[in-house]
């Protein structure tokens, strides 16, 4: 942080030396965001993009303060994840949303933790993100959240009897869903009768663990992972006659966006969500629509986790009095403040948060039908 703040300071003489008559051309707070704008989640990182930039619009045509984002990719990768947060300092930004994806915000938020740089991840949910670490923020869920609200929303809803469950043994993100899945089905009294796994995303047969879940019974199959694996895992279980309900959680939120996915597939799929497209409230139609002019498609919950996200740091932003000449240091220690005091009433929840980082608000489930999201009343 030394060296960014003496090349800073220098940066700055010299424009008062050479400059001075010149005013400042860029008088906004810089958001830098960090996540996968290419590769296999990218559908993850362009939707928080575009969700971010709609609610920067909105703000700046308001007057006053002012928003600008500098967008990275960081390919869904924890090297390239550092990279990019090396990038957004470089050019200015004064905090972070992002990272997208759990594995590279994990390794950028220690590299924030020790900057002092504040990050409000929209998406990354694992705890290993927030753990001992006063700077970074989540608008989701955490994992553990999600598994206990997925198993309780199983039980209460009578969705079946005998529980399969699938998930990643190499991502702290389905791990992390998977462990406080099975502790709340335990105490429920959830019968899970099937536990198979996998240990890579680019996993392409998935006809054992398909298996698994058939053999045993399972008419509710637990999907604590990305679209990717789960869009084979339908087919896989399509090809084989085998028609559980399938629910999954944030993770499959895109899955009907995939290059090349047949919807048919995802046909009464249901997932754990704060945000459903559908909803009939004003703000979300106005946001719905807006999105949908601009890009073409209906936005998923990544886009509007951003979106909520933007809005929650600027209401920080106003209270704590941050300026476009705030270093992004000074900005970190006001936004921690700010952020346990503010509730932000979002396109996914009335939104609070605790000083562990953790976010306050309630979950709801959706399901696919005829190849839109579905508010599940």
């Amino acid at each position: 942080m030394k060296t960014r703040k003496f090349v800073a300071a220098m940066l700055a003489l010299v424009m008062m030396l050479g400059l001075c008559s010149c005013a400042s051309a860029d008088e906004a707070i810089k958001i830098g965001v960090i996540g996968p704008m290419t590769g296999g989640a990218a559908v993850y990182g362009n939707a928080v993009a575009y969700g971010a930039q709609i609610a920067v619009d909105e703000i700046n045509a308001l007057g006053g303060i002012q928003l600008a984002l500098d967008v990275q990719d960081d390919e869904h990768d924890p090297e390239k994840g550092v990279n990019a947060f090396n990038a957004v300092l470089d050019n200015g930004a004064q905090m972070i949303l992002g990272t997208v994806t759990t594995a590279p915000c994990i390794a950028v938020a220690a590299e924030a933790y020790e900057e002092r740089v504040f990050m409000l991840t929209p998406s990354a949910s694992s705890t290993k993100v927030i753990e001992g670490r006063d700077n970074v923020y989540q608008v989701c869920f955490t994992d553990p959240a999600q598994g206990a609200a997925s198993a309780q929303y199983i039980f209460d809803n009578k969705l079946g009897t005998k529980v399969g469950i699938i998930y990643n043994n190499g991502s702290d993100y389905s791990v992390g869903i998977y462990q406080t899945f099975i502790e709340k089905a335990k105490e429920l009294g959830l019968e899970v009768v099937a536990e198979p796994t996998f240990s890579s995303e680019d996993n392409a047969d998935f006809s054992v663990q398909v298996a698994a879940c058939k053999d045993n019974g399972a008419d509710v199959v637990f999907l604590p992972i990305y679209y990717t694996p789960a869009s084979l895992i339908l087919a896989q279980a399509k090809s084989v006659e085998y028609a559980p309900t399938f629910f999954g959680v944030d993770g499959m939120d895109g899955i009907l966006t995939l290059e090349g996915f047949d919807k048919t597939l995802a046909e009464g799929v249901m997932l754990l969500t704060p945000f459903s497209a559908d909803a009939e409230d004003e703000q979300t139609k106005n946001f719905v629509a807006k999105y949908q002019e601009k890009h073409g498609e209906v936005p998923n919950q990544f886009a509007a986790d951003a979106y909520d996200g933007v809005y929650a740091l600027y209401q920080a932003i106003q209270n704590a009095g941050i300026t476009a000449d705030t270093e992004y240091a000074d900005a970190c220690e006001l936004l921690i403040a700010e952020m346990q005091k503010i509730e932000v009433a979002g396109l996914t929840g009335t939104m609070t948060w605790a000083a562990t980082g953790e976010v306050t608000k309630t979950p709801t489930a959706v399901v696919i039908e005829n190849g839109v999201y579905v508010g599940v009343k």
